[in-house]
């Protein structure tokens, strides 16, 4: 493992529940096999997600001090806005609640019925709101990221010849690129990649759209990994990065270090005229956009802390850590460690069972019924079903993701974590899988409840 440490001191802290078995049984069943329904009362370590769960800095508190509340034009959205300007390079930025505003907003504006948005695999919330908005979503990333164990540095890449085949076939009105690539493994795209992407959609006439929601992660692999790049600083390559978009859906809740926030950023005049006046539709106003002014005071600072090197390099070696741990002890994990989370590959973890019992469903159970962990299923049930077919999506990748939050937990309770999961997998030969008793319409696997079959 390489060597590094936390770069701060902790100055609160807060409880943490530790449960009895009969507790934690007691709230897996009423919460119907479903982590997303647990109550985080019950909940020892909680891994859920890294979106908005981050640990906010002094500077941060200090920040939330002096928001200002005016309705509009808010000198705390002027704030945000410099600090997005600064370190993300786009012209407009449009304040929303969170990035699912921006990604609803982006693909009101620009999506029509029939139209084909090819990414580099999906998202679950980006691809429900291209969906509502009349559009395909083609997955188009390289055949590498499907597979767990293949330790290629970028399988966050487009696979260009996938990509023109759609763009040459199809009515594209932009790619849509993530940087890290979550549903993959928390997965980096190459600069060299997405140049070739930017080359290729001048040459169609279509838009480029980059999810930057953790593309601070993404900058610290390229500088780690990608030829050339480990001399530049994070600040520089973020805004390589995104000079090779259009614009951009951001989700302040992870790498901008707060609880919650995220903006549209857009370069052409027009069409950040219209996503503000969308904005006023569906989120507030386009100063404030569904955020209190404290809140856009601190993502504003959060913006500016989340490119510090010794920061970021902290943040994801921790998470390598967790990863190379599960590894040491037989957990079979995706490939090479990711920038967020850990991904347990559940298909080598329970091999006697098929997708349709929804085994990282249960492997997530498992682990919350072991150690009081909260983890989250990344496989069938997430891939929801195809709205033309009604049957289950089946994605190449079933996977449980463990989650790391910005500068919460330390790494002697992750190493608890680790043991706890390995201890789950001895006694994968005797476990079944469930069967799903209840399920929303939309983003199921935020609300389905199951029950495991005898």
């Amino acid at each position: 493992m390489v060597e590094w440490f936390e770069p701060y001191k902790i100055k609160a802290v807060e409880r943490i529940p530790v449960t009895t078995h009969e507790q934690r049984a007691a709230a897996l069943e009423a919460a119907g096999w479903n982590t997303f329904l647990l109550r985080s009362k019950d909940v020892t370590f909680d891994l859920l997600t890294d979106s908005g769960t981050s640990a906010m800095s002094d500077r941060q508190w200090a920040a939330l001090m002096i928001g200002d509340e005016a309705y509009a034009g808010s000198r705390s959205f002027y704030r945000l806005e410099e600090a997005v300007r600064r370190f993300y390079g786009y012209r407009h930025m449009v304040p929303t609640h969170q990035g699912r505003g921006a990604e609803h907003i982006v693909s009101e504006l620009l999506i029509h019925a029939g139209d084909v948005v090819p990414g580099n695999m999906y998202f679950t919330t980006t691809r429900l709101h291209q969906e509502l908005a009349g559009g395909t979503f083609v997955d188009v990333i390289v055949e590498e990221a499907h597979d767990p164990t293949d330790r290629s540095p970028f399988k966050g890449n487009v696979d260009l010849e996938k990509l023109e085949k759609v763009l040459a076939t199809e009515h594209v009105p932009y790619v849509s690129v993530a940087a890290t690539v979550n549903m993959a493994g928390g997965q980096p795209i190459s600069l060299e990649n997405l140049r070739a992407v930017r080359e290729l959609a001048d040459r169609y006439g279509a838009k480029v759209i980059l999810d930057a929601t953790r593309a601070v992660e993404n900058a610290y692999f390229l500088k780690e990994r990608e030829e050339g790049q480990a001399a530049r600083s994070i600040e520089d390559i973020l805004l390589e990065t995104c000079s090779l978009a259009d614009g951009c859906t951001m989700s302040g809740k992870k790498d901008s270090l707060v609880n919650i926030g995220g903006w549209l950023c857009l370069n052409d005049d027009d069409l950040a005229a219209q996503a503000k006046n969308l904005c006023v539709v569906f989120e507030g106003l386009h100063t404030y956009g569904g955020l209190a002014g404290r809140d856009m005071e601190a993502m504003a600072v959060g913006i500016e802390e989340s490119v510090d090197l010794a920061h970021i390099r902290a943040r994801v070696l921790q998470v390598r850590e967790l990863g190379e741990r599960l590894e040491a002890l037989g957990v079979p994990i995706v490939e090479p460690i990711g920038g967020h989370a850990v991904f347990v590959d559940v298909r080598r973890v329970y091999p006697h069972l098929g997708q349709d019992v929804f085994p990282a469903q249960r492997l997530a159970g498992e682990i919350f019924l072991d150690s009081g962990t909260r983890t989250m299923e990344r496989g069938i049930v997430s891939a929801g079903r195809d709205p033309e077919t009604g049957e289950h999506r089946h994605p190449a990748l079933e996977l449980v993701r463990i989650t790391i939050p910005r500068r919460v937990y330390t790494s002697r309770q992750l190493a608890v974590v680790a043991r706890s999961v390995a201890g789950v997998m001895e006694r994968a030969a005797s476990t079944s899988g469930l069967e799903m008793v209840f399920e929303p319409e939309y983003l199921r696997f935020f609300q389905a409840r199951f029950r495991p079959l005898v």
